[in-house]
């Protein structure tokens, strides 16, 4: 297990999301239309406001207060607030608040890419960067099927890594849109 996931610039944010499993879905589960570093700070900020990230706690709050005060933790903070709330209902009752489960009780890849698919806010390419990072850095085996063969989260493992990922993204993006 790694000590730290690079995918933002707050330290404190980084190794909270190598650490615990329910950050790392939350950050995924927000990373849209916003920066990558602004959404994987977000589990941390929201770690601060609500007190918890226990998904049984979370699925019973109330979490739009906690997205919107400023600076809020995205730029929709309410459309967050309740994906984060369903996240958290779905974790604390399919898998009994262990998010872990999803990746470590799954029966191979097919099954690991039912669970993360089934998540709200999770489409083909949350399934495959999640599935990345499972796999390069938990060594989670059902995972390495979902990984891409491009550059992913899964391959950021220092902060000038991160830079290099997003390097290649915005690049990879401009080139698709001019095709």
């Amino acid at each position: 297990m790694p000590a730290a996931l690079f995918f933002t610039d707050d330290p404190r944010a980084c190794e909270l999301l190598a650490k615990d499993p329910f950050a790392l879905l939350i950050g995924f589960a927000i990373d849209q239309q916003v920066t990558v570093q602004k959404a994987f700070a977000g589990p941390y900020v929201l770690k601060e406001r609500a007190g918890t990230l226990d998904p049984k706690k979370l699925a019973r709050m109330e979490l739009t207060e906690a997205f919107s005060t400023p600076p809020a933790i995205h730029r929709f903070p309410g459309s967050m607030a309740k994906r984060v709330e369903e996240l958290a209902r779905v974790v604390a009752e399919e898998y009994g608040g262990d998010a872990a489960r999803i990746w470590r009780d799954a029966a191979d890849a097919q099954d690991l890419r039912n669970r993360i698919g089934s998540l709200p806010g999770f489409g083909e390419m949350k399934i495959k960067s999640l599935g990345a990072v499972l796999a390069k850095q938990y060594g989670v085996e059902a995972a390495a099927e979902l990984a891409p063969d491009h550059p992913t989260l899964g391959d950021v493992t220092s902060p000038d890594e991160l830079e290099r990922y997003q390097s290649w993204k915005r690049a990879y993006k401009k080139a698709s849109k001019g095709a």
